[in-house]
Protein backbone atom coordinates (compact mmCIF):
# COMPACT_ATOMS: atom_id res chain seq x y z
CA UNK A 1 0.00 0.00 0.00
CA UNK A 2 2.95 2.23 0.93
CA UNK A 3 4.72 1.36 -2.64
CA UNK A 4 1.49 2.53 -4.33
CA UNK A 5 0.61 5.79 -2.65
CA UNK A 6 4.35 6.76 -3.09
CA UNK A 7 3.67 6.26 -6.90
CA UNK A 8 0.43 8.11 -7.11
CA UNK A 9 2.19 11.13 -5.84
CA UNK A 10 5.06 11.71 -8.06
CA UNK A 11 6.98 14.91 -7.98
CA UNK A 12 6.76 17.04 -4.68
CA UNK A 13 7.49 21.23 -4.06
CA UNK A 14 8.03 22.51 -0.53
CA UNK A 15 7.31 26.14 -0.27
CA UNK A 16 8.79 28.65 3.10
CA UNK A 17 5.73 31.17 3.25
CA UNK A 18 7.37 33.35 5.89
CA UNK A 19 5.16 36.21 6.76
CA UNK A 20 4.71 39.39 9.21
CA UNK A 21 2.88 37.33 11.87
CA UNK A 22 3.97 33.62 11.23
CA UNK A 23 6.26 30.69 9.13
CA UNK A 24 4.83 28.09 7.57
CA UNK A 25 6.71 25.61 5.82
CA UNK A 26 4.16 23.40 2.62
CA UNK A 27 4.49 20.78 0.43
CA UNK A 28 2.30 20.40 -2.54
CA UNK A 29 1.76 17.67 -5.48
CA UNK A 30 3.49 19.31 -8.63
CA UNK A 31 0.77 17.48 -10.62
CA UNK A 32 -2.59 18.56 -9.58
CA UNK A 33 -1.47 21.52 -6.66
CA UNK A 34 -2.99 19.51 -4.31
CA UNK A 35 -1.97 20.51 -0.57
CA UNK A 36 -0.57 17.61 1.27
CA UNK A 37 1.15 18.78 4.47
CA UNK A 38 2.34 21.79 6.38
CA UNK A 39 3.38 23.23 10.11
CA UNK A 40 3.04 26.82 10.94
CA UNK A 41 4.80 28.67 13.99
CA UNK A 42 4.00 32.01 15.36
CA UNK A 43 7.13 34.72 14.81
CA UNK A 44 7.32 37.62 17.81
CA UNK A 45 6.79 40.84 16.80
CA UNK A 46 8.91 43.60 19.16
CA UNK A 47 8.17 47.37 19.62
CA UNK A 48 10.66 48.32 21.70
CA UNK A 49 9.49 52.44 21.10
CA UNK A 50 6.18 53.96 19.79
CA UNK A 51 5.92 53.05 15.62
CA UNK A 52 9.18 50.73 15.39
CA UNK A 53 8.48 47.60 14.67
CA UNK A 54 11.40 44.65 14.72
CA UNK A 55 11.71 40.93 14.18
CA UNK A 56 14.33 38.73 15.19
CA UNK A 57 15.95 37.70 11.73
CA UNK A 58 17.62 34.37 14.25
CA UNK A 59 14.03 33.23 15.19
CA UNK A 60 12.60 33.74 11.93
CA UNK A 61 15.45 31.20 10.78
CA UNK A 62 15.09 28.95 12.93
CA UNK A 63 11.45 29.02 12.56
CA UNK A 64 12.15 28.08 9.07
CA UNK A 65 14.20 25.03 10.06
CA UNK A 66 11.86 24.09 12.71
CA UNK A 67 8.40 23.89 10.40
CA UNK A 68 10.27 21.96 7.75
CA UNK A 69 11.34 19.67 10.18
CA UNK A 70 8.24 19.18 11.12
CA UNK A 71 6.32 19.15 7.74
CA UNK A 72 8.78 16.34 6.81
CA UNK A 73 7.53 14.50 10.28
CA UNK A 74 4.10 15.01 9.19
CA UNK A 75 4.48 13.76 5.54
CA UNK A 76 6.15 10.44 7.04
CA UNK A 77 3.40 9.87 9.22
CA UNK A 78 1.15 10.02 5.98
CA UNK A 79 3.22 7.65 4.10
CA UNK A 80 5.23 10.03 1.78
CA UNK A 81 8.95 9.40 0.99
CA UNK A 82 10.29 13.07 1.34
CA UNK A 83 13.04 12.15 -1.57
CA UNK A 84 10.33 13.03 -4.19
CA UNK A 85 10.79 17.03 -2.60
CA UNK A 86 12.41 18.02 -6.04
CA UNK A 87 12.76 21.69 -5.25
CA UNK A 88 11.94 24.44 -2.62
CA UNK A 89 9.97 28.33 -3.16
CA UNK A 90 10.16 31.43 -1.31
CA UNK A 91 7.69 33.47 -0.48
CA UNK A 92 7.92 36.26 2.27
CA UNK A 93 7.11 39.11 4.09
CA UNK A 94 8.24 42.61 1.50
CA UNK A 95 10.48 45.70 2.64
CA UNK A 96 11.51 44.16 5.64
CA UNK A 97 15.10 45.14 6.22
CA UNK A 98 17.87 42.62 7.59
CA UNK A 99 22.03 43.95 7.47
CA UNK A 100 24.36 41.31 8.63
CA UNK A 101 27.64 40.13 8.73
CA UNK A 102 29.28 37.93 5.64
CA UNK A 103 32.11 36.52 8.13
CA UNK A 104 30.19 35.72 11.38
CA UNK A 105 26.59 34.95 10.03
CA UNK A 106 25.10 37.70 12.68
CA UNK A 107 22.14 39.57 12.22
CA UNK A 108 23.71 43.74 12.98
CA UNK A 109 20.54 44.66 14.27
CA UNK A 110 17.23 43.33 14.19
CA UNK A 111 15.23 42.98 11.23
CA UNK A 112 13.15 46.17 10.76
CA UNK A 113 9.61 45.17 9.64
CA UNK A 114 7.72 47.12 6.94
CA UNK A 115 5.33 48.43 9.15
CA UNK A 116 8.21 50.32 11.26
CA UNK A 117 7.48 53.70 11.53
CA UNK A 118 10.61 55.28 12.97
CA UNK A 119 11.77 56.62 9.13
CA UNK A 120 9.22 59.21 9.31
CA UNK A 121 12.35 62.20 9.86
CA UNK A 122 14.33 60.72 6.99
CA UNK A 123 11.65 60.72 4.94
CA UNK A 124 10.64 63.85 5.56
CA UNK A 125 14.31 65.25 4.86
CA UNK A 126 14.85 63.13 2.05
CA UNK A 127 11.72 64.61 0.40
CA UNK A 128 13.07 68.12 0.36
CA UNK A 129 15.62 66.93 -2.07
CA UNK A 130 13.22 65.70 -4.37
CA UNK A 131 12.75 68.39 -7.23
CA UNK A 132 9.63 69.10 -7.48
CA UNK A 133 8.98 68.94 -11.42
CA UNK A 134 11.17 65.80 -11.48
CA UNK A 135 9.87 63.26 -9.08
CA UNK A 136 13.01 60.52 -10.10
CA UNK A 137 12.39 58.47 -7.36
CA UNK A 138 8.87 57.77 -8.68
CA UNK A 139 9.55 57.23 -11.93
CA UNK A 140 12.35 55.10 -11.16
CA UNK A 141 11.06 52.78 -8.67
CA UNK A 142 6.92 53.04 -9.08
CA UNK A 143 6.96 53.86 -5.88
CA UNK A 144 6.49 56.97 -3.62
CA UNK A 145 8.59 58.21 -0.77
CA UNK A 146 7.36 56.43 2.23
CA UNK A 147 8.40 54.99 5.84
CA UNK A 148 6.86 51.40 4.14
CA UNK A 149 9.72 50.88 1.57
CA UNK A 150 13.70 49.18 2.58
CA UNK A 151 15.96 51.76 1.38
CA UNK A 152 14.70 54.28 4.23
CA UNK A 153 15.15 51.65 6.57
CA UNK A 154 18.57 50.19 5.59
CA UNK A 155 19.50 54.35 5.90
CA UNK A 156 18.30 54.77 9.24
CA UNK A 157 20.39 51.56 9.94
CA UNK A 158 23.59 53.53 8.65
CA UNK A 159 22.88 56.52 10.69
CA UNK A 160 21.43 55.16 13.69
CA UNK A 161 23.30 52.14 14.44
CA UNK A 162 27.62 51.73 14.95
CA UNK A 163 27.56 47.88 14.08
CA UNK A 164 26.19 48.22 11.13
CA UNK A 165 28.40 51.42 10.28
CA UNK A 166 31.56 49.05 10.87
CA UNK A 167 30.56 46.65 9.27
CA UNK A 168 29.95 48.68 5.95
CA UNK A 169 33.17 50.24 6.46
CA UNK A 170 35.25 47.05 6.63
CA UNK A 171 32.98 45.55 4.13
CA UNK A 172 31.47 42.65 6.26
CA UNK A 173 27.77 44.22 5.53
CA UNK A 174 25.69 42.36 3.70
CA UNK A 175 21.91 43.69 2.82
CA UNK A 176 18.57 42.07 2.34
CA UNK A 177 15.07 41.67 2.38
CA UNK A 178 13.78 38.23 4.28
CA UNK A 179 13.78 36.23 1.26
CA UNK A 180 17.76 37.25 0.93
CA UNK A 181 18.57 36.07 4.34
CA UNK A 182 17.05 33.15 4.33
CA UNK A 183 18.21 31.78 1.03
CA UNK A 184 21.89 32.97 2.16
CA UNK A 185 21.45 31.15 5.16
CA UNK A 186 19.75 28.12 4.04
CA UNK A 187 22.51 28.31 1.03
CA UNK A 188 25.18 27.79 3.58
CA UNK A 189 25.36 31.20 5.11
CA UNK A 190 29.03 31.95 5.79
CA UNK A 191 30.34 29.17 3.58
CA UNK A 192 29.37 29.75 0.49
CA UNK A 193 25.68 31.47 1.43
CA UNK A 194 23.94 32.12 -1.82
CA UNK A 195 23.14 36.53 -1.54
CA UNK A 196 20.47 37.13 -3.89
CA UNK A 197 16.74 38.41 -4.37
CA UNK A 198 14.40 38.19 -7.43
CA UNK A 199 12.78 41.06 -9.04
CA UNK A 200 9.57 41.46 -6.79
CA UNK A 201 11.50 41.93 -3.36
CA UNK A 202 14.12 44.28 -5.52
CA UNK A 203 10.92 46.28 -6.87
CA UNK A 204 9.64 47.18 -2.93
CA UNK A 205 13.52 48.29 -2.12
CA UNK A 206 13.46 51.77 -3.68
CA UNK A 207 16.75 50.97 -4.90
CA UNK A 208 15.73 49.23 -7.99
CA UNK A 209 15.03 50.61 -11.47
CA UNK A 210 11.70 48.33 -12.64
CA UNK A 211 12.45 49.60 -16.47
CA UNK A 212 16.37 48.23 -16.31
CA UNK A 213 15.45 45.50 -13.88
CA UNK A 214 18.90 46.74 -12.17
CA UNK A 215 20.27 48.43 -8.73
CA UNK A 216 19.95 52.12 -10.02
CA UNK A 217 23.22 54.11 -8.74
CA UNK A 218 21.38 57.49 -8.84
CA UNK A 219 18.84 56.00 -6.12
CA UNK A 220 22.02 54.37 -4.69
CA UNK A 221 23.86 57.84 -4.39
CA UNK A 222 20.23 59.37 -3.44
CA UNK A 223 19.70 57.13 -0.38
CA UNK A 224 23.59 57.24 0.18
CA UNK A 225 23.63 52.87 -0.21
CA UNK A 226 26.94 51.09 -1.13
CA UNK A 227 26.07 49.04 -3.87
CA UNK A 228 28.00 46.43 -2.75
CA UNK A 229 26.03 45.26 -0.07
CA UNK A 230 23.08 44.64 -1.96
CA UNK A 231 22.12 40.86 -3.20
CA UNK A 232 22.19 40.15 -6.57
CA UNK A 233 18.97 40.40 -8.73
CA UNK A 234 17.72 36.82 -10.12
CA UNK A 235 14.25 36.13 -11.88
CA UNK A 236 11.62 34.92 -9.56
CA UNK A 237 11.84 31.00 -10.77
CA UNK A 238 15.37 29.47 -11.23
CA UNK A 239 18.17 27.52 -9.43
CA UNK A 240 19.66 29.87 -6.30
CA UNK A 241 21.71 27.27 -4.69
CA UNK A 242 20.75 24.36 -2.70
CA UNK A 243 19.74 23.33 0.63
CA UNK A 244 22.67 22.70 3.00
CA UNK A 245 21.24 21.21 6.18
CA UNK A 246 18.50 19.76 7.59
CA UNK A 247 15.96 17.12 5.95
CA UNK A 248 15.57 18.42 2.79
CA UNK A 249 19.81 19.40 2.19
CA UNK A 250 20.68 19.15 -1.29
CA UNK A 251 17.44 20.02 -2.22
CA UNK A 252 17.28 23.04 -4.52
CA UNK A 253 16.20 26.57 -4.08
CA UNK A 254 14.61 27.37 -6.99
CA UNK A 255 11.25 30.14 -6.60
CA UNK A 256 11.35 33.32 -4.94
CA UNK A 257 8.35 35.88 -5.02
CA UNK A 258 7.58 38.66 -2.73
CA UNK A 259 4.06 37.37 -0.80
CA UNK A 260 2.06 39.63 -2.65
CA UNK A 261 3.21 38.56 -6.46
CA UNK A 262 3.58 34.77 -4.84
CA UNK A 263 -0.43 35.29 -4.68
CA UNK A 264 -0.74 36.96 -7.63
CA UNK A 265 0.93 33.42 -9.15
CA UNK A 266 -1.01 31.22 -7.05
CA UNK A 267 -4.48 32.75 -8.00
CA UNK A 268 -3.11 32.12 -11.80
CA UNK A 269 -4.24 35.66 -12.80
CA UNK A 270 -1.53 35.62 -15.65
CA UNK A 271 -3.93 37.37 -17.95
CA UNK A 272 -3.77 41.65 -18.38
CA UNK A 273 -6.57 42.76 -16.03
CA UNK A 274 -7.01 40.08 -13.54
CA UNK A 275 -6.31 40.99 -9.65
CA UNK A 276 -6.76 39.38 -5.96
CA UNK A 277 -6.47 40.91 -2.62
CA UNK A 278 -4.93 39.15 -0.11
CA UNK A 279 -5.80 39.81 3.66
CA UNK A 280 -2.76 39.13 5.85
CA UNK A 281 -1.21 41.26 8.59
CA UNK A 282 -1.78 44.17 6.13
CA UNK A 283 -4.22 43.68 2.96
CA UNK A 284 -2.90 43.93 -0.31
CA UNK A 285 -4.60 44.56 -4.01
CA UNK A 286 -2.61 43.90 -6.94
CA UNK A 287 -3.75 43.69 -10.86
CA UNK A 288 -1.41 42.59 -13.58
CA UNK A 289 -0.57 44.98 -15.97
CA UNK A 290 1.27 42.60 -18.56
CA UNK A 291 4.35 43.96 -20.21
CA UNK A 292 3.85 47.23 -19.26
CA UNK A 293 4.41 49.62 -16.46
CA UNK A 294 1.26 51.48 -15.51
CA UNK A 295 1.59 54.35 -13.58
CA UNK A 296 -1.39 55.82 -11.26
CA UNK A 297 -3.00 58.86 -10.36
CA UNK A 298 -4.95 57.30 -7.74
CA UNK A 299 -2.16 57.06 -5.13
CA UNK A 300 -1.18 53.08 -6.24
CA UNK A 301 2.07 51.56 -6.41
CA UNK A 302 3.63 50.37 -9.77
CA UNK A 303 5.64 46.95 -8.83
CA UNK A 304 6.52 43.97 -10.59
CA UNK A 305 4.54 41.46 -10.46
CA UNK A 306 6.77 38.23 -11.78
CA UNK A 307 9.56 37.09 -13.91
CA UNK A 308 9.03 33.42 -14.67
CA UNK A 309 12.93 32.39 -15.61
CA UNK A 310 15.45 34.15 -16.47
CA UNK A 311 14.86 34.70 -20.33
CA UNK A 312 11.09 35.21 -19.86
CA UNK A 313 9.93 38.50 -20.16
CA UNK A 314 8.54 40.14 -17.04
CA UNK A 315 5.12 41.56 -15.86
CA UNK A 316 4.09 44.66 -13.65
CA UNK A 317 1.11 44.68 -11.26
CA UNK A 318 -0.69 47.99 -9.96
CA UNK A 319 -1.10 47.65 -6.20
CA UNK A 320 -2.97 49.04 -3.64
CA UNK A 321 -1.37 48.35 -0.17
CA UNK A 322 -3.42 48.65 3.65
CA UNK A 323 -1.43 48.77 6.28
CA UNK A 324 -3.60 47.04 8.93
CA UNK A 325 -6.12 44.13 8.06
CA UNK A 326 -5.42 40.81 10.24
CA UNK A 327 -2.99 42.84 12.24
CA UNK A 328 -6.25 44.54 13.69
CA UNK A 329 -7.49 41.32 14.57
CA UNK A 330 -4.33 40.47 16.49
CA UNK A 331 -4.71 43.88 18.29
CA UNK A 332 -8.14 43.00 19.69
CA UNK A 333 -6.72 39.82 20.92
CA UNK A 334 -3.26 41.16 22.36
CA UNK A 335 -4.08 44.43 23.47
CA UNK A 336 -7.52 44.53 24.31
CA UNK A 337 -7.99 41.43 25.17
CA UNK A 338 -11.72 41.07 23.48
CA UNK A 339 -10.93 37.95 22.33
CA UNK A 340 -8.55 35.12 22.93
CA UNK A 341 -8.39 33.81 19.54
CA UNK A 342 -8.50 35.45 15.97
CA UNK A 343 -11.52 32.96 15.15
CA UNK A 344 -13.31 34.14 17.97
CA UNK A 345 -13.66 37.89 16.16
CA UNK A 346 -16.60 36.19 13.68
CA UNK A 347 -18.63 35.07 15.86
CA UNK A 348 -19.13 38.31 18.32
CA UNK A 349 -19.77 40.17 15.11
CA UNK A 350 -21.97 37.28 13.97
CA UNK A 351 -24.23 37.91 17.09
CA UNK A 352 -24.86 41.22 16.40
CA UNK A 353 -24.63 41.59 12.52
CA UNK A 354 -24.01 45.42 12.35
CA UNK A 355 -21.54 47.85 13.56
CA UNK A 356 -24.47 50.05 14.96
CA UNK A 357 -23.03 53.39 13.79
CA UNK A 358 -19.45 52.51 15.21
CA UNK A 359 -16.53 52.83 12.78
CA UNK A 360 -12.95 51.83 13.15
CA UNK A 361 -10.27 53.12 10.99
CA UNK A 362 -7.32 50.94 11.83
CA UNK A 363 -4.36 53.26 10.63
CA UNK A 364 -2.08 52.42 13.68
CA UNK A 365 0.73 53.13 11.15
CA UNK A 366 -0.47 55.91 9.47
CA UNK A 367 -2.57 55.45 6.05
CA UNK A 368 -0.72 53.25 3.55
CA UNK A 369 -2.99 53.70 -0.05
CA UNK A 370 -4.49 55.36 -1.60
CA UNK A 371 -3.66 58.43 1.11
CA UNK A 372 -0.37 58.11 1.63
CA UNK A 373 -0.86 59.55 5.00
CA UNK A 374 2.02 59.00 7.68
CA UNK A 375 0.08 61.45 10.00
CA UNK A 376 -3.46 59.08 10.29
CA UNK A 377 -3.60 57.29 14.25
CA UNK A 378 -6.28 54.80 14.53
CA UNK A 379 -9.86 55.56 15.90
CA UNK A 380 -12.82 54.66 17.00
CA UNK A 381 -15.92 57.21 16.35
CA UNK A 382 -19.61 56.92 16.25
CA UNK A 383 -19.75 55.30 19.68
CA UNK A 384 -22.92 55.24 21.96
CA UNK A 385 -23.30 53.84 25.64
CA UNK A 386 -25.02 51.10 23.47
CA UNK A 387 -21.99 50.12 21.74
CA UNK A 388 -20.49 47.09 22.90
CA UNK A 389 -17.62 44.38 22.01
CA UNK A 390 -19.55 43.01 19.45
CA UNK A 391 -20.24 46.53 17.63
CA UNK A 392 -16.05 46.68 18.05
CA UNK A 393 -15.41 43.62 16.14
CA UNK A 394 -17.93 43.86 13.67
CA UNK A 395 -16.55 47.63 13.13
CA UNK A 396 -13.23 45.73 12.99
CA UNK A 397 -13.91 43.91 10.19
CA UNK A 398 -16.06 46.17 7.92
CA UNK A 399 -12.86 48.46 8.70
CA UNK A 400 -10.82 45.69 6.34
CA UNK A 401 -13.42 45.57 3.52
CA UNK A 402 -13.78 49.27 3.18
CA UNK A 403 -10.08 49.72 3.28
CA UNK A 404 -10.10 47.29 0.22
CA UNK A 405 -12.97 49.08 -1.39
CA UNK A 406 -10.45 52.60 -1.47
CA UNK A 407 -8.05 50.73 -3.34
CA UNK A 408 -10.64 48.89 -5.78
CA UNK A 409 -12.01 52.11 -6.91
CA UNK A 410 -8.69 53.79 -7.00
CA UNK A 411 -7.76 50.73 -9.32
CA UNK A 412 -10.50 50.72 -11.53
CA UNK A 413 -10.10 54.48 -12.04
CA UNK A 414 -6.48 53.94 -13.27
CA UNK A 415 -7.53 51.11 -15.66
CA UNK A 416 -10.30 52.15 -16.70
CA UNK A 417 -11.99 48.92 -16.84
CA UNK A 418 -14.10 48.07 -13.21
CA UNK A 419 -13.30 44.12 -12.23
CA UNK A 420 -16.72 42.51 -12.29
CA UNK A 421 -15.37 40.50 -9.31
CA UNK A 422 -12.68 40.03 -6.70
CA UNK A 423 -10.27 36.96 -6.46
CA UNK A 424 -9.09 36.51 -2.33
CA UNK A 425 -6.78 34.50 -0.44
CA UNK A 426 -4.97 34.57 2.40
CA UNK A 427 -5.67 33.89 6.32
CA UNK A 428 -8.81 36.39 6.91
CA UNK A 429 -10.47 34.46 4.24
CA UNK A 430 -11.55 31.66 6.30
CA UNK A 431 -13.91 34.16 7.60
CA UNK A 432 -17.33 34.11 6.33
CA UNK A 433 -19.04 37.58 7.89
CA UNK A 434 -16.03 39.03 6.53
CA UNK A 435 -16.18 37.80 3.04
CA UNK A 436 -19.98 38.26 2.97
CA UNK A 437 -19.54 41.69 3.68
CA UNK A 438 -16.65 42.69 1.67
CA UNK A 439 -19.24 41.44 -1.02
CA UNK A 440 -21.76 43.97 0.07
CA UNK A 441 -19.11 46.55 0.87
CA UNK A 442 -17.69 46.19 -2.79
CA UNK A 443 -21.03 45.47 -4.49
CA UNK A 444 -19.65 42.98 -6.99
CA UNK A 445 -19.06 38.82 -6.48
CA UNK A 446 -16.07 37.45 -4.10
CA UNK A 447 -14.23 34.56 -4.97
CA UNK A 448 -12.18 32.81 -2.99
CA UNK A 449 -10.06 29.54 -3.70
CA UNK A 450 -11.17 26.33 -2.17
CA UNK A 451 -7.69 25.79 -1.10
CA UNK A 452 -6.49 29.27 0.23
CA UNK A 453 -2.95 28.88 0.80
CA UNK A 454 -2.30 30.43 -2.75
CA UNK A 455 0.90 32.46 -1.71
CA UNK A 456 2.98 28.83 -0.86
CA UNK A 457 1.20 27.92 -4.04
CA UNK A 458 2.75 30.69 -6.35
CA UNK A 459 6.15 29.99 -4.73
CA UNK A 460 6.20 25.87 -5.15
CA UNK A 461 4.73 27.00 -9.05
CA UNK A 462 7.78 29.00 -9.74
CA UNK A 463 10.09 26.82 -8.04
CA UNK A 464 9.01 23.91 -10.10
CA UNK A 465 8.99 25.33 -13.05
CA UNK A 466 12.12 26.60 -13.09
CA UNK A 467 14.96 25.37 -15.54
CA UNK A 468 16.66 21.96 -14.39
CA UNK A 469 13.77 21.27 -12.27
CA UNK A 470 10.75 20.97 -14.32
CA UNK A 471 8.36 19.29 -12.86
CA UNK A 472 5.46 22.06 -12.51
CA UNK A 473 3.95 23.02 -15.59
CA UNK A 474 2.74 26.70 -16.37
CA UNK A 475 1.07 26.22 -19.79
CA UNK A 476 -2.71 27.13 -19.13
CA UNK A 477 -3.98 23.93 -20.10
CA UNK A 478 -1.80 22.29 -17.45
CA UNK A 479 -2.28 24.23 -15.03
CA UNK A 480 -5.25 22.30 -12.47
CA UNK A 481 -8.44 24.03 -12.34
CA UNK A 482 -9.61 25.38 -8.62
CA UNK A 483 -12.76 25.03 -7.18
CA UNK A 484 -14.18 28.21 -5.37
CA UNK A 485 -16.62 29.59 -3.52
CA UNK A 486 -18.59 33.15 -4.36
CA UNK A 487 -19.97 35.26 -2.41
CA UNK A 488 -22.57 37.42 -3.63
CA UNK A 489 -23.42 40.75 -2.71
CA UNK A 490 -26.73 40.58 -0.28
CA UNK A 491 -27.58 44.11 0.50
CA UNK A 492 -28.93 47.47 -1.61
CA UNK A 493 -26.30 49.38 -3.47
CA UNK A 494 -27.54 52.89 -1.53
CA UNK A 495 -26.94 50.89 2.52
CA UNK A 496 -23.62 50.03 0.52
CA UNK A 497 -22.65 53.79 -0.82
CA UNK A 498 -23.92 55.49 2.87
CA UNK A 499 -21.82 53.32 4.84
CA UNK A 500 -18.80 53.83 3.00
CA UNK A 501 -19.56 57.64 2.70
CA UNK A 502 -19.37 57.34 6.87
CA UNK A 503 -16.71 55.05 7.04
CA UNK A 504 -14.90 58.04 4.36
CA UNK A 505 -15.83 60.94 7.07
CA UNK A 506 -14.02 58.40 9.60
CA UNK A 507 -11.07 59.01 7.42
CA UNK A 508 -10.52 62.00 7.65
CA UNK A 509 -10.80 62.56 11.17
CA UNK A 510 -7.95 60.11 11.48
CA UNK A 511 -5.22 62.36 9.28
CA UNK A 512 -3.24 64.98 10.69
CA UNK A 513 -3.44 63.57 14.30
CA UNK A 514 0.36 63.38 15.06
CA UNK A 515 2.08 67.03 14.69
CA UNK A 516 5.17 66.58 16.03
CA UNK A 517 8.46 65.65 13.59
CA UNK A 518 8.38 62.28 14.30
CA UNK A 519 7.32 59.14 16.07
CA UNK A 520 10.61 59.57 17.47
CA UNK A 521 10.56 63.10 19.14
CA UNK A 522 6.31 61.86 20.28
CA UNK A 523 8.16 59.55 21.88
CA UNK A 524 10.72 61.80 24.04
CA UNK A 525 8.18 63.59 25.21
CA UNK A 526 6.42 60.86 26.38
CA UNK A 527 10.10 59.11 28.05
CA UNK A 528 9.63 61.78 31.60
CA UNK A 529 6.12 60.16 32.17
CA UNK A 530 7.11 56.47 30.52
CA UNK A 531 10.06 55.62 33.25
CA UNK A 532 9.76 55.42 36.54
CA UNK A 533 11.64 57.72 38.94
CA UNK A 534 13.79 55.26 41.18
Amino acid sequence: MAASNKAVLGPLVGAVDQGTSSTRFLVFNSKTAELLSHHQVEIKQEFPREGWVEQDPKEILHSVYECIEKTCEKLGQLNIDISNIKAIGVSNQRETTVVWDKITGEPLYNAVVWLDLRTQSTVESLSKRIPGNNNFVKSKTGLPLSTYFSAVKLRWLLDNVRKVQKAVEEKRALFGTIDSWLIWSLTGGVNGGVHCTDVTNASRTMLFNIHSLEWDKQLCEFFGIPMEILPNVRSSSEIYGLMKAGALEGVPISGCLGDQSAALVGQMCFQIGQAKNTYGTGCFLLCNTGHKCVFSDHGLLTTVAYKLGRDKPVYYALEGSVAIAGAVIRWLRDNLGIIKTSEEIEKLAKEVGTSYGCYFVPAFSGLYAPYWEPSARGIICGLTQFTNKCHIAFAALEAVCFQTREILDAMNRDCGIPLSHLQVDGGMTSNKILMQLQADILYIPVVKPSMPETTALGAAMAAGAAEGVGVWSLEPEDLSAVTMERFEPQINAEESEIRYSTWKKAVMKSMGWVTTQSPESEYILLLPRLIPST
